[in-house]
């Protein structure tokens, strides 16, 4: 599932080709539930001959900021992601079978904009899952109004931060993963913070001592802005990142240190977490 790191690459790409430009093409599936139940005329009344002030995200959200009112929000959900065309796409390890980069515009594809200049976006949604949506004040209205910080931009300084964990009596992953807490954190980024921050995923937020909490923050804080940096180059992340060798449950997994995974189910999510290091 694209996380706060891919989906600012997102952000990044649909920044450079869209922003200042008009819309001058639409074209939307007939999907329900991908776009809430508005059909395509609506979107191409909204969008067609509009100009893009600015391209934003919070969390896993991403809207264009229009000249006026509505503003598409686009959420990718599992698999969904933006294509350009001409621009590979970043891999990702749940990809659709039969989908080809090459093709345009691609399978699966949910809206297709063209812009002034000649530049094409769409967005591909292959499971269904993430969702299109016209709002008049994008951050002022659901689902924007009810995310909580953004670990990138804006978040909590340390006594805000911890003031929030121990208010909580979840489990640290769990809250990690909830929305309303952080915006943009995923299993992985979830996994990976508490690995580097040496917390086992099961404690209760509000039994973690000070210095715990001040080492989740960090350490999320900094995860984020690496991922970011790199622009969510998984082969860039470093090598010591527990990322690189969390995924299929494998019962061998290692650590680069060699010390051994497990997989634990947490808030309803598989866990990843080494015990010897993890406390």
């Amino acid at each position: 599932m694209p996380e706060l790191p891919e989906v600012e690459r997102g952000r990044r790409l649909a920044a450079e080709l869209a922003e200042g430009r008009k819309i001058e093409f639409v074209r939307c599936a007939r999907d329900a539930i991908v776009f809430d139940g508005v059909g395509p005329g609506r979107w191409r009344r909204a969008l067609l001959g509009k100009r893009v002030v600015g391209v934003h995200r919070r969390g896993k959200q991403i809207w264009f900021e229009m000249e006026e009112g509505p503003h598409p929000l686009f959420h990718f959900g599992m698999t969904g992601a933006f294509r350009l065309r001409g621009v590979p796409d970043l891999p990702l390890a749940a990809r659709p079978r039969g989908d080809s980069s090459e093709d345009w515009p691609p399978r699966f594809t949910k809206i297709h904009l063209a812009f002034s200049g000649g530049r094409e976006l769409v967005m591909i949604n292959p499971r269904r899952l993430g969702r299109l949506l016209l709002r008049e004040d994008p951050l002022g209205e659901p689902p924007l109004s009810r995310l909580g910080f953004d670990p990138l931009l804006d978040p909590p300084p340390p006594a805000e931060f911890r003031r929030r964990v121990l208010a909580r009596r979840t489990a640290i992953k769990a809250l990690l993963l909830d929305q309303h807490f952080s915006a943009g954190v995923g299993n992985w980024i979830a996994d990976e913070v508490l690995y580097q921050a040496r917390i086992d995923p099961r404690r209760r937020a509000d039994e973690l001592s000070a210095a715990e909490i001040e080492r989740i923050r960090r350490r999320l804080v900094a995860i984020v802005r690496r991922a970011v940096k790199v622009d969510a180059d998984k082969k860039r992340f470093p090598p010591s990142w527990l990322f690189h060798v969390r995924w299929g449950k494998d019962r061998e997994a290692r650590t680069i240190e060699g010390h051994r995974i497990e997989f634990i189910e947490v808030g309803g999510r598989t866990t990843a977490w080494v015990p010897a290091l993890q406390h």
